[in-house]
């Protein structure tokens, strides 16, 4: 892992926790990682849109070194978009990252990598970072398509951005075969799709983009294989999804040097 990337762990609580349970949830979050040095690893939270403002009054009042996300955001700023939450309203309440194009928000809810690419260009022009997701299904993987599908999402997703703007966002990839099925993948695994992503960017952006540009894992990242994955040169952080329910062991993954 590159000396100027700092390392980024974000828990995405997808629909989990009312406001009541996310209060809970990031006061014992907070208290845990006080124990220990969290050695410079940047936390941020994604709780669900209830949660947001509660969250951020917390974080503000009792000066919680843990960063304010959202899991999603529409590209508009305002109109009559039913259901819709815009980057704007996000920014608003001191929303710093935003996960756009969830592998569940393609499967279940028809993102495209067009989609995708609005938000993630919204989500830089309301001041914020996007953690743009991307990964391949099981049937892909075992016809080779791998690297091309990932290839192709991250040029989508990212298309007419510039290269500052790219080095300066995350990119999650998500290994879909892996996530909820019981297969696992290895750390030489996301160390070479990471390695991979990041080849991507400094061909279609430049170099440096791809030399600032932070890759998360996100693939059922545990207490037990975080260290493992952050020791690859090109894992720079991870995308937490069941963990990050439970402080405890969130907590854990954050502290993976002490362990």
């Amino acid at each position: 892992m590159a000396e100027e990337r700092t390392p980024l762990i974000s828990g995405n609580w997808k629909m989990h926790k009312n406001h009541f349970e996310a209060i809970q949830a990031v006061q014992k979050l907070h208290y845990r990682l006080g124990e220990e040095e969290s050695d410079g690893v940047v936390v941020t939270v994604h709780p669900p849109f209830t949660d947001l403002r509660s969250v951020q009054t917390l974080i503000e009042s009792d000066r919680m070194d843990i960063v304010l996300g959202a899991q999603d955001t529409y590209w508009e700023s305002e109109g009559a978009f039913t259901g819709e939450v815009s980057p704007t309203m996000l920014a608003k309440l001191d929303v710093a990252y935003v996960i756009v194009g969830h592998s569940e928000r393609r499967q279940f809810f028809g993102e495209t990598d067009e989609t995708v690419n609005r938000k993630a260009s919204a989500t830089l022009a309301a001041g914020m970072t996007p953690i743009v997701c991307c990964g391949e299904t099981l049937e892909e993987r075992e016809a080779g398509e791998a690297e091309r599908r990932v290839e192709h999402q991250v040029r989508a997703g990212l298309a007419g951005l510039s290269a500052t703007q790219v080095g300066g966002l995350v990119v999650a990839y998500e290994p879909i075969w892996a996530i909820g099925t019981g297969r696992t993948a290895t750390s030489e695994d996301a160390q070479t799709m990471c390695a991979h992503i990041r080849s991507v960017v400094a061909d279609a952006w430049s170099a440096e983009a791809a030399a600032t540009v932070r890759v998360q894992y996100g693939g059922s990242v545990k207490p037990g294989n975080i260290a493992e994955l952050m020791a690859q040169p090109d894992v720079d952080g991870a995308l937490v999804g069941g963990a990050s329910l439970d402080p405890d062991e969130f907590a854990a993954i954050v502290q993976f040097r002490q362990h």
